[in-house]
Protein backbone atom coordinates (compact mmCIF):
# COMPACT_ATOMS: atom_id res chain seq x y z
CA UNK A 1 0.00 0.00 0.00
CA UNK A 2 1.15 3.66 -0.89
CA UNK A 3 0.71 5.68 2.58
CA UNK A 4 2.23 8.94 0.78
CA UNK A 5 0.38 11.88 2.35
CA UNK A 6 -0.86 14.55 -0.32
CA UNK A 7 0.89 18.03 -0.01
CA UNK A 8 -1.81 19.50 1.89
CA UNK A 9 -2.24 16.59 4.27
CA UNK A 10 1.53 17.05 4.51
CA UNK A 11 0.84 20.46 5.80
CA UNK A 12 -1.77 19.33 8.10
CA UNK A 13 0.71 16.99 9.83
CA UNK A 14 3.77 19.23 9.52
CA UNK A 15 1.63 22.46 11.62
CA UNK A 16 0.34 19.64 13.97
CA UNK A 17 3.65 18.34 14.93
CA UNK A 18 5.30 21.85 15.09
CA UNK A 19 2.04 22.98 17.42
CA UNK A 20 2.10 19.93 19.72
CA UNK A 21 5.95 19.57 19.80
CA UNK A 22 5.95 23.66 20.78
CA UNK A 23 3.51 22.93 23.66
CA UNK A 24 4.36 18.73 24.95
CA UNK A 25 8.14 19.03 25.35
CA UNK A 26 8.87 16.64 28.50
CA UNK A 27 8.80 19.34 31.07
CA UNK A 28 5.42 21.01 30.19
CA UNK A 29 3.84 17.27 30.16
CA UNK A 30 5.31 17.23 33.64
CA UNK A 31 3.96 20.44 34.70
CA UNK A 32 0.01 19.50 33.23
CA UNK A 33 0.37 16.01 35.02
CA UNK A 34 0.62 17.38 38.62
CA UNK A 35 -1.39 20.42 37.80
CA UNK A 36 -5.20 20.67 38.30
CA UNK A 37 -5.88 21.83 34.92
CA UNK A 38 -8.64 19.63 33.10
CA UNK A 39 -6.77 19.46 29.49
CA UNK A 40 -3.91 21.63 27.47
CA UNK A 41 -5.99 24.40 27.08
CA UNK A 42 -3.11 26.72 25.59
CA UNK A 43 -1.90 23.65 22.88
CA UNK A 44 -6.30 23.59 22.40
CA UNK A 45 -6.45 27.21 21.67
CA UNK A 46 -3.55 26.83 19.09
CA UNK A 47 -4.61 24.16 17.42
CA UNK A 48 -8.54 26.01 17.04
CA UNK A 49 -6.49 28.86 15.22
CA UNK A 50 -4.76 26.71 12.94
CA UNK A 51 -8.15 25.25 11.92
CA UNK A 52 -7.30 21.76 13.31
CA UNK A 53 -10.51 21.44 14.76
CA UNK A 54 -12.59 22.15 11.70
CA UNK A 55 -10.96 19.24 9.49
CA UNK A 56 -13.99 17.26 9.06
CA UNK A 57 -16.49 19.99 9.88
CA UNK A 58 -18.91 20.32 6.59
CA UNK A 59 -18.07 23.51 4.58
CA UNK A 60 -21.58 25.07 5.71
CA UNK A 61 -21.33 24.91 9.14
CA UNK A 62 -17.79 26.77 9.12
CA UNK A 63 -15.47 24.23 8.56
CA UNK A 64 -12.63 22.64 5.74
CA UNK A 65 -15.50 20.20 4.49
CA UNK A 66 -12.42 17.31 4.39
CA UNK A 67 -12.12 13.44 4.84
CA UNK A 68 -11.01 11.72 7.67
CA UNK A 69 -7.66 10.67 5.57
CA UNK A 70 -6.83 14.60 5.81
CA UNK A 71 -7.46 14.38 9.63
CA UNK A 72 -5.27 10.69 10.24
CA UNK A 73 -2.03 12.49 10.08
CA UNK A 74 -2.98 15.18 12.44
CA UNK A 75 -4.10 12.74 15.36
CA UNK A 76 -0.90 10.86 14.45
CA UNK A 77 1.11 13.78 15.17
CA UNK A 78 -1.12 14.47 18.35
CA UNK A 79 -0.49 10.98 19.72
CA UNK A 80 2.93 11.36 19.08
CA UNK A 81 3.02 14.28 21.11
CA UNK A 82 0.68 12.93 24.16
CA UNK A 83 -0.94 16.01 23.38
CA UNK A 84 -4.50 16.12 25.78
CA UNK A 85 -6.59 18.33 23.65
CA UNK A 86 -10.08 17.32 22.92
CA UNK A 87 -9.36 17.19 18.63
CA UNK A 88 -11.24 14.05 17.59
CA UNK A 89 -13.70 14.65 19.91
CA UNK A 90 -14.90 18.38 18.97
CA UNK A 91 -14.49 17.90 15.40
CA UNK A 92 -16.75 14.84 15.32
CA UNK A 93 -19.04 15.92 17.59
CA UNK A 94 -19.60 19.19 15.23
CA UNK A 95 -19.67 17.23 12.48
CA UNK A 96 -22.12 15.25 13.54
CA UNK A 97 -24.11 17.76 14.63
CA UNK A 98 -23.81 19.70 11.17
CA UNK A 99 -24.81 16.22 9.32
CA UNK A 100 -27.75 15.26 11.82
CA UNK A 101 -29.02 18.49 13.89
CA UNK A 102 -31.77 20.19 13.85
CA UNK A 103 -31.97 23.87 13.10
CA UNK A 104 -30.52 24.30 17.01
CA UNK A 105 -28.15 21.96 16.08
CA UNK A 106 -26.97 23.67 13.04
CA UNK A 107 -26.29 26.62 14.74
CA UNK A 108 -24.38 25.29 17.54
CA UNK A 109 -22.19 23.57 15.27
CA UNK A 110 -21.17 26.90 13.92
CA UNK A 111 -20.01 28.00 17.12
CA UNK A 112 -18.30 25.45 17.30
CA UNK A 113 -16.59 25.37 14.14
CA UNK A 114 -15.54 28.86 14.82
CA UNK A 115 -13.92 28.15 17.88
CA UNK A 116 -16.47 29.99 20.44
CA UNK A 117 -17.87 26.40 22.31
CA UNK A 118 -16.58 23.08 23.28
CA UNK A 119 -18.55 20.22 22.08
CA UNK A 120 -17.75 16.51 23.61
CA UNK A 121 -19.44 13.06 22.86
CA UNK A 122 -18.95 9.61 24.71
CA UNK A 123 -18.78 6.16 23.25
CA UNK A 124 -18.92 5.00 26.67
CA UNK A 125 -20.74 1.68 26.78
CA UNK A 126 -22.43 2.17 23.27
CA UNK A 127 -22.19 -1.69 22.25
CA UNK A 128 -22.56 -2.98 25.95
CA UNK A 129 -24.47 -6.38 26.67
CA UNK A 130 -25.84 -5.40 29.40
CA UNK A 131 -27.23 -2.38 28.42
CA UNK A 132 -27.10 0.90 28.65
CA UNK A 133 -27.07 3.30 31.73
CA UNK A 134 -28.99 6.02 29.77
CA UNK A 135 -32.17 5.61 28.93
CA UNK A 136 -34.60 7.74 26.69
CA UNK A 137 -38.66 7.57 26.95
CA UNK A 138 -40.52 9.27 24.74
CA UNK A 139 -42.94 11.97 26.11
CA UNK A 140 -45.67 14.05 24.07
CA UNK A 141 -43.15 16.88 24.04
CA UNK A 142 -40.12 15.12 23.39
CA UNK A 143 -37.86 12.82 25.39
CA UNK A 144 -36.97 12.52 29.03
CA UNK A 145 -33.52 10.98 29.66
CA UNK A 146 -32.69 9.40 33.00
CA UNK A 147 -29.84 6.87 34.61
CA UNK A 148 -26.16 7.64 34.57
CA UNK A 149 -22.83 7.42 32.43
CA UNK A 150 -19.62 7.02 33.76
CA UNK A 151 -16.73 9.06 32.46
CA UNK A 152 -17.38 11.67 30.23
CA UNK A 153 -14.49 13.40 28.62
CA UNK A 154 -14.66 17.03 29.64
CA UNK A 155 -18.23 17.53 30.55
CA UNK A 156 -17.67 20.01 33.21
CA UNK A 157 -16.21 22.27 30.08
CA UNK A 158 -18.14 21.43 27.37
CA UNK A 159 -21.14 23.51 26.01
CA UNK A 160 -23.00 20.11 24.83
CA UNK A 161 -21.67 16.46 24.97
CA UNK A 162 -23.49 13.47 22.76
CA UNK A 163 -24.54 10.50 25.16
CA UNK A 164 -25.22 6.99 24.08
CA UNK A 165 -28.68 6.35 25.31
CA UNK A 166 -31.07 3.44 25.26
CA UNK A 167 -34.57 3.80 23.34
CA UNK A 168 -37.08 1.18 22.16
CA UNK A 169 -35.78 1.09 19.22
CA UNK A 170 -32.32 1.34 19.90
CA UNK A 171 -29.50 3.49 20.98
CA UNK A 172 -29.69 6.91 19.84
CA UNK A 173 -27.52 9.98 20.73
CA UNK A 174 -28.89 12.57 23.00
CA UNK A 175 -27.51 16.43 22.82
CA UNK A 176 -27.24 17.01 26.61
CA UNK A 177 -26.15 20.47 28.37
CA UNK A 178 -23.74 18.54 30.87
CA UNK A 179 -24.30 21.62 33.75
CA UNK A 180 -28.25 20.24 33.54
CA UNK A 181 -27.01 17.24 35.13
CA UNK A 182 -25.56 15.78 38.20
CA UNK A 183 -22.13 15.89 37.56
CA UNK A 184 -19.13 13.54 39.69
CA UNK A 185 -15.44 14.82 38.58
CA UNK A 186 -12.95 12.51 38.25
CA UNK A 187 -9.30 12.68 36.22
CA UNK A 188 -8.23 9.73 33.79
CA UNK A 189 -4.72 7.87 33.98
CA UNK A 190 -3.28 10.15 31.38
CA UNK A 191 -4.60 13.41 33.02
CA UNK A 192 -7.80 14.30 31.07
CA UNK A 193 -10.54 15.58 33.41
CA UNK A 194 -13.49 13.38 33.23
CA UNK A 195 -16.85 13.50 34.83
CA UNK A 196 -19.55 10.73 35.84
CA UNK A 197 -22.96 11.94 34.56
CA UNK A 198 -26.86 11.16 35.85
CA UNK A 199 -30.05 12.31 36.16
CA UNK A 200 -33.42 10.94 37.81
CA UNK A 201 -35.31 12.51 34.85
CA UNK A 202 -34.05 15.38 32.04
CA UNK A 203 -36.64 16.83 29.72
CA UNK A 204 -35.26 16.74 26.53
CA UNK A 205 -36.60 18.75 23.02
CA UNK A 206 -37.61 16.58 19.80
CA UNK A 207 -34.79 17.42 18.09
CA UNK A 208 -31.91 16.72 20.73
CA UNK A 209 -32.37 13.18 20.25
CA UNK A 210 -30.46 12.27 16.99
CA UNK A 211 -31.39 9.89 14.58
CA UNK A 212 -29.82 6.38 14.73
CA UNK A 213 -27.90 7.05 11.39
CA UNK A 214 -26.24 9.65 13.71
CA UNK A 215 -24.66 6.97 16.03
CA UNK A 216 -23.72 4.67 13.14
CA UNK A 217 -21.22 6.97 11.27
CA UNK A 218 -19.99 8.42 13.65
CA UNK A 219 -18.46 5.18 15.79
CA UNK A 220 -16.41 4.04 12.58
CA UNK A 221 -14.71 7.52 12.21
CA UNK A 222 -14.54 7.50 16.43
CA UNK A 223 -12.30 4.36 16.10
CA UNK A 224 -10.37 5.82 13.52
CA UNK A 225 -9.66 8.79 15.73
CA UNK A 226 -8.56 6.74 18.58
CA UNK A 227 -6.43 4.26 16.50
CA UNK A 228 -4.77 7.27 14.66
CA UNK A 229 -3.83 8.45 18.08
CA UNK A 230 -2.60 5.06 19.25
CA UNK A 231 -0.40 4.47 16.28
CA UNK A 232 1.29 8.19 16.71
CA UNK A 233 1.50 7.04 20.48
CA UNK A 234 3.36 3.90 19.64
CA UNK A 235 5.16 4.86 17.00
CA UNK A 236 6.85 7.78 19.09
CA UNK A 237 7.41 5.21 22.10
CA UNK A 238 9.26 2.66 20.17
CA UNK A 239 11.16 5.39 18.87
CA UNK A 240 12.33 6.74 22.42
CA UNK A 241 12.62 2.73 23.52
CA UNK A 242 14.93 2.07 20.55
CA UNK A 243 17.00 5.18 21.85
CA UNK A 244 17.25 3.80 25.34
CA UNK A 245 18.46 0.11 24.82
CA UNK A 246 20.85 1.72 22.18
CA UNK A 247 22.47 3.77 24.69
CA UNK A 248 21.67 1.22 27.86
CA UNK A 249 24.58 -1.31 28.36
CA UNK A 250 24.73 -4.21 29.84
CA UNK A 251 27.85 -6.64 30.32
CA UNK A 252 29.54 -3.96 27.85
CA UNK A 253 27.29 -4.19 25.26
CA UNK A 254 24.07 -2.14 24.72
CA UNK A 255 21.42 -4.26 25.74
CA UNK A 256 19.22 -3.36 22.25
CA UNK A 257 21.77 -6.15 20.84
CA UNK A 258 20.65 -8.46 22.98
CA UNK A 259 18.05 -11.32 20.74
CA UNK A 260 15.56 -11.24 23.22
CA UNK A 261 15.22 -7.34 23.32
CA UNK A 262 15.59 -7.22 19.46
CA UNK A 263 12.72 -9.88 18.94
CA UNK A 264 11.11 -7.92 21.53
CA UNK A 265 10.97 -4.32 19.17
CA UNK A 266 10.40 -6.26 16.36
CA UNK A 267 7.01 -7.26 17.25
CA UNK A 268 5.99 -4.24 18.33
CA UNK A 269 7.54 -2.78 15.02
CA UNK A 270 4.93 -5.58 13.12
CA UNK A 271 2.14 -4.72 15.52
CA UNK A 272 2.24 -1.07 14.70
CA UNK A 273 2.69 -1.35 11.09
CA UNK A 274 -0.69 -4.04 11.16
CA UNK A 275 -1.95 -1.23 13.03
CA UNK A 276 -1.60 1.06 10.26
CA UNK A 277 -2.48 -0.89 7.27
CA UNK A 278 -5.35 -1.59 8.60
CA UNK A 279 -6.50 1.86 10.32
CA UNK A 280 -5.53 3.78 6.14
CA UNK A 281 -7.84 0.52 4.67
CA UNK A 282 -10.37 1.98 7.34
CA UNK A 283 -10.34 5.73 6.39
CA UNK A 284 -10.35 5.15 2.82
CA UNK A 285 -13.26 3.49 3.04
CA UNK A 286 -15.13 5.88 4.97
CA UNK A 287 -13.83 8.32 2.43
CA UNK A 288 -14.95 6.50 -0.20
CA UNK A 289 -18.40 5.63 1.21
CA UNK A 290 -18.16 1.94 1.31
CA UNK A 291 -18.82 -0.53 4.31
CA UNK A 292 -16.73 -0.84 6.91
CA UNK A 293 -18.36 -2.60 9.42
CA UNK A 294 -15.67 -5.57 9.66
CA UNK A 295 -13.04 -3.60 9.25
CA UNK A 296 -13.94 -0.95 11.65
CA UNK A 297 -14.30 -4.11 13.59
CA UNK A 298 -10.97 -5.63 13.79
CA UNK A 299 -8.88 -2.22 13.86
CA UNK A 300 -10.51 -1.53 17.18
CA UNK A 301 -9.08 -4.86 18.05
CA UNK A 302 -5.68 -4.07 16.61
CA UNK A 303 -5.41 -0.97 18.12
CA UNK A 304 -6.29 -2.18 21.58
CA UNK A 305 -3.60 -5.14 20.74
CA UNK A 306 -0.89 -2.72 19.66
CA UNK A 307 -1.32 -0.26 22.72
CA UNK A 308 -1.23 -3.28 25.12
CA UNK A 309 0.92 -5.09 23.89
CA UNK A 310 4.07 -2.88 22.93
CA UNK A 311 3.62 -0.70 25.99
CA UNK A 312 4.28 -3.17 27.96
CA UNK A 313 7.29 -4.00 25.97
CA UNK A 314 8.64 -0.64 26.23
CA UNK A 315 7.87 -0.63 30.08
CA UNK A 316 9.41 -4.24 30.28
CA UNK A 317 13.16 -3.27 27.86
CA UNK A 318 13.50 0.08 30.28
CA UNK A 319 13.84 -1.99 33.35
CA UNK A 320 12.99 -0.24 37.14
CA UNK A 321 13.20 3.49 35.08
CA UNK A 322 10.13 3.03 33.13
CA UNK A 323 8.33 2.69 36.13
CA UNK A 324 10.12 6.01 37.66
CA UNK A 325 7.15 8.61 36.84
CA UNK A 326 9.97 11.64 36.52
CA UNK A 327 11.10 9.51 33.37
CA UNK A 328 8.84 9.85 30.15
CA UNK A 329 8.03 6.71 29.03
CA UNK A 330 5.27 5.55 31.40
CA UNK A 331 3.12 8.33 29.78
CA UNK A 332 2.62 6.26 26.40
CA UNK A 333 1.91 3.39 28.79
CA UNK A 334 -0.98 5.52 30.28
CA UNK A 335 -1.87 6.58 26.91
CA UNK A 336 -2.37 3.69 25.30
CA UNK A 337 -4.64 2.10 28.59
CA UNK A 338 -7.05 5.12 28.34
CA UNK A 339 -7.41 4.68 24.48
CA UNK A 340 -8.05 1.27 24.63
CA UNK A 341 -10.80 2.05 27.72
CA UNK A 342 -12.26 4.13 25.06
CA UNK A 343 -12.12 1.93 22.46
CA UNK A 344 -13.88 -0.84 24.70
CA UNK A 345 -11.53 -3.28 24.93
CA UNK A 346 -10.05 -5.86 22.11
CA UNK A 347 -12.24 -9.02 23.18
CA UNK A 348 -15.68 -7.71 22.84
CA UNK A 349 -14.80 -6.71 19.43
CA UNK A 350 -13.43 -9.51 18.16
CA UNK A 351 -16.21 -11.39 19.14
CA UNK A 352 -18.28 -9.21 17.36
CA UNK A 353 -16.05 -9.63 14.69
CA UNK A 354 -16.32 -13.13 15.00
CA UNK A 355 -20.36 -12.75 15.22
CA UNK A 356 -20.09 -10.85 11.68
CA UNK A 357 -17.99 -12.96 9.89
CA UNK A 358 -19.99 -16.11 10.65
CA UNK A 359 -22.96 -14.38 8.68
CA UNK A 360 -21.57 -12.50 6.31
CA UNK A 361 -19.48 -14.00 3.74
CA UNK A 362 -18.70 -10.95 1.45
CA UNK A 363 -15.39 -10.17 2.46
CA UNK A 364 -12.61 -9.78 -0.72
CA UNK A 365 -13.69 -9.06 -3.90
CA UNK A 366 -17.53 -9.41 -2.94
CA UNK A 367 -17.73 -7.20 -0.16
CA UNK A 368 -18.92 -3.99 -2.23
CA UNK A 369 -20.84 -5.55 -4.84
CA UNK A 370 -25.03 -5.11 -5.38
CA UNK A 371 -26.72 -7.05 -3.44
CA UNK A 372 -28.12 -9.32 -6.20
CA UNK A 373 -24.49 -9.75 -7.80
CA UNK A 374 -23.16 -11.39 -4.22
CA UNK A 375 -24.01 -14.63 -5.38
CA UNK A 376 -21.70 -14.84 -8.25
Amino acid sequence: MDFTLTEDQRAFADTAAALFGDHCSDEALRAHDVGDVPFMQAAWRDAVQAGLHGVIVPEEAGGLGMGMTDLMPVLQAQGRALALVPLWEHALATAVLARFGGAAHQALATQAAAGESLLMLSLADANASRGLGLRLQREAQGWRLQGRIGAVPLSGQATRVLLPAQTDEGVRWAVVDPSQMVRTPGRTQHHLAVADLSTTGLELHADDVLPPEALAWAEPRAIAALAALQLGVTERQLERTVEYVSQRKQFGRPIGSFQLVAGQLADGWIALEALRSSLWQVVYRLDAGLGVQAQALALRVLACDCGHRTGHTAQHVHGGIGVDLTYPIHRHLYWSRALNAALGGGEAHLERLGDWLADNDRLGWKYDLPEDAQDL
